[in-house]
């Protein structure tokens, strides 16, 4: 295991984060490890933006199509 220190938090953001992790029932430790290992499993943007490319374009019928076709059924 690593151990990761940072400074220069604020004391406002430590009183937030002491905040939200006591509404978990957890220690800040514990919920700052938690919300890291969420942080590090996320995708990227990039990650995200290749997905999206990936998928292709679809073509969609508009409203008034889907209406007008609708009308003509009955």
């Amino acid at each position: 295991m690593t151990t990761i220190q940072v400074r220069n938090v604020s004391d406002e953001t430590s009183r937030a984060l002491k905040a939200k992790a006591a509404l978990e029932g957890r220690s800040l430790s514990d919920y700052l490890l938690r919300e890291l290992d969420r942080i590090a499993t996320r995708p990227s943007r990039a990650e995200l933006l290749e997905q999206i490319a990936s998928r292709g374009v679809v073509e969609l019928t508009s409203a008034a199509e889907v209406l007008a076709d609708q009308r003509a059924a009955r």
